[in-house]
């Protein structure tokens, strides 16, 4: 039995093939069902857990599982190393995905968890954004200009008039590429403080690193009455990106309750609190339309099902282009009882038949 391996090689040719474009709006499409039709019964999904270390670098390493009952069990393992695009040259986020068949246990698909989660996260906000944000909403802040904020504002353009784009970060590097690396949205782009760019957004995306206890990263001041905040970067315990006076005054919108409640913005929360997951925002958009001219918060923590809903996307189509590599990780042999296989079969040879020449 063969695994299927996608390289980031065959991540860039499915890109290429279907363009950003289509693709983030497959996702969105593909996330809108997962969370209406989503029935904890059919599908599980367990919140993230893991490491926290200091050494040799301050960093996570966490695994988020789900499984679609009897048909098929997706991992991924994702490691936050803010330290990693200064010191070595890596993304912050950098991760895997494993695809296994939940009858044997046989991994069916191996591949990249870096796009995916990008895409993954920016299409959640998006979805959160049409239900919450006030009809006509067209000015986007982004405090955190790093990987994560690039597909923000791809999956926002998907569902917003967006007529200006304010940003804003506390690496100068980051400020100065960011108009670059969102060039192909052609939007009109200024950077500003993060109060100014608070207080001037209609939807306002916060994706930072800050440090724990270093939060929030804007003040709720003068912030126009209908702002809707994708709040994605809070991700540990004492991580946040939002003030508590906004949230206790905002309508809280996790993705996923359990996990949001340790480390999302929801953490500064009591529980009664917070109101419905995303899940249930798609379910019952109709009954929060009256929110669109209130305060509203999307608790963005990272949700495994949205894992799943990309990697099924491009499973797809990688299979549709024949792209990856089928190999055979997996010790399977043709006797099931035994380990060593072939070794047998070398061992029972003469010895003088297994000597080198």
């Amino acid at each position: 039995m063969n695994t299927l391996v996608l390289t980031r090689n065959d991540l860039s040719v499915i890109v290429q093939a279907f363009g950003r474009d289509a693709l983030m709006d497959e996702v969105l499409a593909q996330l809108r069902i997962a969370l209406r039709e989503y029935d904890p019964s059919r599908t599980q999904s367990l919140r993230r857990q893991g490491f926290v270390y200091e050494k040799p670098r301050l960093g996570v390493l966490e695994w988020m599982p789900v499984m679609r009952v009897s048909r098929q069990v997706v991992i991924k393992v994702v490691a936050y190393n803010p330290g990693n695009p200064d010191d070595v040259g890596l993304p912050t986020i950098v991760s895997t995905i494993s695809v296994y068949d939940p009858a044997t246990g046989h991994l069916v698909a191996l591949l990249d968890g870096i796009l995916l989660t990008a895409l993954r996260t920016g299409a959640a906000s998006a979805v959160a954004t049409q239900i919450l944000a006030r009809p006509g909403s067209s000015i986007v802040g982004i405090i955190g200009c790093g990987a994560q904020a690039v597909t923000q504002l791809h999956a926002l353009s998907r569902v917003m008039q967006i007529q200006e784009v304010l940003f804003f970060d506390t690496d100068p590097s980051a400020v100065a590429s960011f108009p670059r690396r969102t060039a192909f949205l052609g939007l009109s782009m200024k950077s500003a403080p993060p109060n100014v760019v608070a207080r001037a957004s209609d939807v306002l995306c916060t994706a930072t690193s800050v440090e724990v206890g270093k939060g929030p990263v804007f003040e709720d001041s003068d912030l126009k009455p209908w702002i809707h905040v994708n709040a994605v970067g809070s991700d540990l315990p004492g991580k946040i990106e939002v003030p508590l006076s906004l949230l206790k005054r905002s309508l809280v919108c996790p993705d996923f309750l359990e996990q949001a409640l340790i480390e999302g913005e929801s953490q500064q929360l009591d529980a009664s609190e917070v109101g419905p997951s995303l899940s249930d925002l798609v379910k019952r958009q109709q009954d929060f339309e009256a929110y669109r001219s209130r305060p509203t918060v999307f608790d963005s923590t990272g949700y495994a099902l949205e894992d799943m809903v990309a990697t099924e996307i491009v499973l797809k189509h990688a299979r549709a282009l024949g792209l990856g590599r089928e190999l055979a990780i997996e010790n399977i042999l043709a006797d099931p009882r035994n380990p060593y296989g072939p070794l047998d079969v070398q061992a029972s040879r003469p010895a003088q038949d297994r000597a080198l020449p």
